[in-house]
């Protein structure tokens, strides 16, 4: 089952997207990563990413393992239409800390990109991405 994620509905960040999206726009062609040229994190304004990144928090918060969110760049005032999914799993419970790994899906312009990065947290604390 999949609900729809509107990226005004949360304000609160998650520091997940910020680290998966470093090398965004005109910082990855600088650094020679002309091949991301043309997919959606190269559409991606900050907005965006923020927008991605609330639904990653609801969806980490919310949603049971397989089970998707879905969000959209409405609102951001970026003429490119993106939407994608946000899906949990493999949820792993230690102690206190709680660790999901999650794909984030993102599509514009035909061309659709994931990434599946680890997320954990200490009690009822922040999301935090894992280094891998």
């Amino acid at each position: 089952m999949q609900s729809h994620f509107h990226p005004r509905a949360f304000s609160s960040g998650l520091r997940i997207v910020g680290s998966i999206f470093f090398f965004t726009s005109s910082a990855a062609f600088a650094l020679n990563l002309g091949f991301l040229r043309n997919t959606p994190i190269s559409y991606m304004r900050q907005l965006d990413l923020q927008a991605m990144n609330d639904a990653a928090r609801v969806a980490l918060d919310t949603k049971q393992d397989g089970e998707s969110l879905s969000w959209n760049n409405n609102g951001t005032r970026n003429p490119v239409q993106i939407n994608g999914t946000v899906t949990p799993h493999d949820t792993v419970k230690r102690s206190d800390q709680i660790c999901r790994k999650v794909t984030l899906v993102a599509t514009a312009k035909g061309q659709t990109q994931s990434w599946t990065p680890t997320a954990c947290r200490k009690g009822k604390g922040q999301w935090e991405l894992q280094r891998q």
